[in-house]
């Protein structure tokens, strides 16, 4: 596209320049042989570790990926990328963590060191894993619709339109996560006003979910009794439940009506109809269903 676009030869030739540099900078490391001591130093680590423990070797022995189950039988993968220095250089390790992952490595250090501290690491956010697994398992989530393990935030079903927001620390899964409530005001004040009064009854002893339900004076929809068509409703614009993957948040603030609707079909809506108006960076108007 920046070559069609050049209106003459000169420049033409600094934008082609400019271009195979880029492209030049990003393959370097494919130019770069490596020498027989990286494969038979990589074999020998691999051999040591055990093959068992291997998901997934490349055809160039550059990239390998590692898989470890975690004390609760919870299935994870570790992928190394190695570079040519290896094993004077460690590998780039790439994992599906909420929490950064930094390994320790000494030129004298293997794969093994590696996958030791990968399985560590795993301990480490087992209580995270725990407490996030039960409420996916026991409520209905609306987002993330496939929460990855890197995910702290899940946004859980409690009523018709009302939902709320959780944000879990994950090195201190425990305490009270940042909590942020959706729906309609005369459903969710009442909600917060719950919260803030009973935040002395938090417990770290029983689960997150527990401490939840204890706390807000409720039992959450339960996935073993209710569809998610019994609580969740489509947007009033758009007349889907995702838009790029995301559940209608934003609610008609009449009681009567409390439609669901996606915020930018909302938004859209709302900046077509000359009667609404701006405030800064929010706009109000009338529900296209009450006309509220």
């Amino acid at each position: 596209q920046r070559l069609h676009s050049c209106p003459d030869l000169a420049s033409f030739m600094v934008e082609l320049k400019t271009v195979l540099e880029i492209a030049l900078k990003n393959t370097q490391d494919l130019h770069i042989p490596r020498p027989p001591e990286y494969y038979s130093c990589l074999v020998r680590d691999l051999e040591i570790l055990g093959w068992n423990k291997v998901a997934y070797v490349d055809t160039g022995l550059t990239t390998v990926k590692l898989k470890a189950e975690d004390s609760c039988g919870r299935q994870h993968l570790i992928t190394l990328k190695l570079n040519a220095k290896y094993p004077t250089e460690p590998p780039e390790c790439l994992v599906d963590f909420p929490v950064p992952f930094a390994v320790s490595w000494v030129p004298q250090n293997s794969l093994t060191d590696i996958y030791n501290q990968f399985l560590a690491a795993l301990e480490s956010l087992k209580e995270f894993w725990d407490a996030l697994d039960e409420i996916d398992g026991k409520t209905w989530v609306l987002e993330p619709e496939n929460p990855t393990r890197s995910a702290t935030r899940r946004r859980i079903a409690i009523g018709n339109n009302v939902s709320v927001n959780i944000e879990v620390d994950p090195r201190h899964p425990t305490m009270l996560p940042e909590c942020y409530f959706l729906g309609a005001d005369h459903a969710v004040n009442p909600l917060r006003a719950k919260l803030n009064n009973n935040l002395h009854l938090w417990d770290p002893e029983i689960s997150l979910l527990q401490n939840l339900r204890e706390l807000l004076e409720i039992d959450f929809p339960s996935r073993a009794v209710l569809e998610k068509s019994d609580f969740a409703r489509d947007c009033g614009i758009c007349y889907a439940y995702r838009l790029g993957g995301r559940a209608p948040d934003q609610l008609c603030a009449e009681p009567r009506c409390g439609q669901p609707f996606h915020h930018a079909c909302l938004w859209e809506w709302l900046q077509s109809l000359p009667t609404s108006r701006h405030s800064f960076n929010v706009i109000f108007g009338e529900c296209p269903y009450c006309n509220k």
